[in-house]
């Protein structure tokens, strides 16, 4: 959720502060007793028994490059970065599971929905090209939508494409050169070949891209939206055995006017989407394996700004899990009375990365040896989050 989403108006409404700090929406109850959320997200409301929301992640950087950064590879940056810097100082979450978990049947282990653009610090850094992600660049709700990279080129039959592989592999004598030295260039552009090969020759990759197989009625629940059906074809990638899936909702960033922008849009959009997801997975038995993360890099500012919005605030967000063992209808932690910063149970950024990585199966103390022969850990400290183990 790019952008910032604010906790306010979504999963830790504050009824009793002051009208500045409430805001004009009211909270409604879910389905599970004690756990109240914001007015517009009503069908999230009805899946709460299913889900665990924690709300009392803090950390510092107000920034989106930095808060970005922070909450897509577990690392601070070293140094302050602009708002809308677009940087890597550590590998991201997706590229370590790609490299942890690999891939099955030709499929990519690490698939990110770039729209509006690649995720700000989503790469593999040190790990090199093999581990970058797939991305997927074109709104699976327009018409006719394609993976464009998952079919044959018109005019190019698949025995023809078999047979331009062979004359590839047999003129192609340059020296490989070990996996110690796996950031060559060289190496990732076979890396990317390969893959590229192995989704447009693979039965299994092209049935998994296809959302013109869901009926129309799921697609309708889900919502005829870009994030909706990126939700919806994230599921399938899931159930075809992909590891790691980013879906983007971006434009969370509301300086002014957050009220008309969050009831008209972006509230019902994300409620939707978010809700069918859970409720499509748990139905078909996904849920128990997979972890469900819908976050942003940061919450919005208690007080209301001048301009009828909140501003960027790290003090305080709050985070949803749901799936892969993770105990159902409870809350972790709780801010003031104002949403200004954990007041019981704070977690650090570091804590969330270390629980990510323990629920994919991965040893969150483990290190790797980056190029130049550092020894880097995968996340610099932090403990896994004892309640959703």
């Amino acid at each position: 959720m790019d952008g910032g989403p604010s906790h306010h108006e979504t999963f830790d409404t504050k009824p009793k502060a002051p009208s500045e700090i409430r805001g004009i929406f009211d909270p409604i109850r879910s389905n599970v007793a004690g756990i109240d959320v914001g007015e517009h997200i009503p069908k999230i409301a009805q899946v709460m028994y299913r889900l665990t929301v924690i709300r009392s992640i803090t950390h510092k950087d107000p920034g989106h490059g930095g808060g970005n950064h922070y909450l897509t590879t577990g690392y601070p940056t070293p140094t302050p970065v602009a708002c809308g810097a677009k940087v890597s100082f550590h590998p991201s979450f997706g590229s370590v599971i790609a490299k942890e978990r690999g891939s099955i049947g030709g499929l990519p282990p690490y698939i990110q929905f770039a729209l509006p653009g690649p995720l700000r610090s989503g790469g593999p850094n040190f790990l090199g090209a093999k581990y970058a992600p797939f991305y997927i660049s074109n709104n699976p709700n327009n018409p006719g939508f394609k993976v464009s990279d998952v079919t044959l080129p018109p005019g190019i039959s698949s025995g023809r494409s078999r047979t331009r592989e062979a004359l590839r592999q047999s003129v192609d004598q340059l020296k490989r050169i070990s996996d110690a030295a796996a950031n060559d260039p060289a190496n990732g552009m076979d890396s990317f070949y390969e893959q590229a090969v192995g989704l447009i020759t693979s039965p299994q990759a092209v049935k998994a891209f296809d959302i013109s197989l869901e009926p129309e009625q799921t697609r309708a629940e889900y919502g005829h939206t870009m994030v909706g059906q990126q939700c919806l074809l994230a599921r399938r990638l899931i159930e075809a055995g992909i590891p790691f899936v980013t879906v983007q909702h971006a434009g969370w960033d509301h300086h002014g006017n957050i009220f008309p922008y969050l009831k008209e849009r972006y509230l019902p959009i994300f409620d939707r989407a978010f809700s069918s997801r859970i409720r499509d997975m748990d139905q078909r038995g996904l849920l128990e394996n997979t972890l469900v993360l819908p976050l942003g890099e940061f919450g919005r500012t208690p007080k209301i700004n001048k301009n009828a919005g909140r501003d960027h605030w790290p003090s305080a967000m709050s985070v949803v899990a749901a799936g892969a063992g993770v105990p159902r209808g409870q809350v972790i932690g709780a801010t003031d009375i104002q949403g200004n910063s954990p007041i019981e149970r704070p977690l650090n950024v570091e804590d969330f990365a270390a629980t990510l990585y323990t629920k994919m199966g991965i040893d969150p103390k483990k290190e790797y040896i980056t190029p130049l022969g550092r020894p880097v850990p995968i996340v610099n400290g932090g403990r896994p989050i004892a309640e959703l183990i």
